[in-house]
């Protein structure tokens, strides 16, 4: 049983040692969720595909972030071995225990575990996607408890080189997993919208988008210089001035930041304390 007043979690580092705002991120809502609602909140940093850390089944909850690359960089290397066999470990544990260890994975994450699930197909986009869009919930994402608050579609940050399409639903329905969230419609683009949130389980949940971040990060993103002149070469001046613009609109990725991941933290601690 987890004690109601400590409750561990372990931060799996995927950035491979690239500069990042996603860490940060995870670590300032982690922070807040302590301050403000669970007092016994400890987390755990394990950089995984540069030092090959991995934690061990004894933290109640794990989150695995982004990171730069490719979701096959790691095929044959010990750090997805170790990755994949985490996530067996804890499907083994909650399938014997009341007490269930949840799982959040972000982009880069969520790609290798569609990849170990067979769910979808992961593949490279046509060109990079870069920005703050618009999501929209699927029947089953708008009674999702974890999105409970936001509108659909939200908004959210969604960096990627790659991305997961033509959910099998045969697939899903066999291993009770439910695409909750996808791609924005574009109706102009003759390409299939990609799957962006999936609850694989029910303790075991991912999106492609960044629900951890928050408008100062993502500002300190778009004043690069190498990422101004990509977005305005791919999407014009205009959208990147929106995006700069959208940025102080406390209903896009400030809701979804507010909203996603303590929402995912409140279900776990509460499902740990129950038992």
């Amino acid at each position: 049983m987890s004690d109601k007043r400590h409750i561990k979690v372990a931060v799996i580092d995927m950035n491979n040692g690239f500069p990042n705002q996603g860490m940060r991120g995870i670590q300032e809502l982690l922070n807040s969720y302590r301050d403000n609602k669970q007092p016994g909140l400890v987390f755990d940093l394990f950089d995984l595909r540069q030092k090959g850390e991995i934690p061990d089944l004894t933290y109640d909850i794990y989150i695995s972030s982004g990171g730069p690359g490719s979701p096959f960089d790691g095929e044959g290397e010990k750090w997805e071995h170790d990755f994949f066999l985490l996530l067996d470990n804890i499907e083994g544990f909650n399938a014997k225990n009341d007490n269930k260890k949840h799982v959040f994975l972000i982009c880069h994450s969520f790609q290798l575990a569609c990849r170990k699930y067979g769910l979808g197909t992961v593949t490279r986009r046509k060109s990079n996607a870069f920005g703050i869009f618009p999501i929209s919930l699927t029947d089953d994402g708008e009674t999702e408890t974890i999105f409970n608050g936001l509108p659909n579609p939200f908004y959210s940050v969604d960096s990627r080189d790659w991305q997961v399409i033509q959910p099998d639903e045969s697939d899903f329905e066999s291993k009770g997993a439910k695409v909750l969230a996808i791609e924005k419609e574009r109706p102009h683009v003759a390409l299939e919208r990609c799957v962006m949130a999936i609850r694989f389980s029910k303790e075991i949940f991912g999106t492609q988008f960044h629900p951890e971040a928050d408008p100062i990060g993502m500002k300190m993103y778009l004043l690069q210089e190498e990422k101004k002149s990509a977005i305005v070469a791919n999407h014009g001046e205009d959208k990147y001035l929106d995006m700069l613009e959208s940025l102080e609109d406390i209903n896009r990725i400030t809701l979804t930041q507010s909203v996603i991941l303590p929402n995912f933290l409140t279900e776990a601690i509460n499902a740990l304390q129950k038992n």
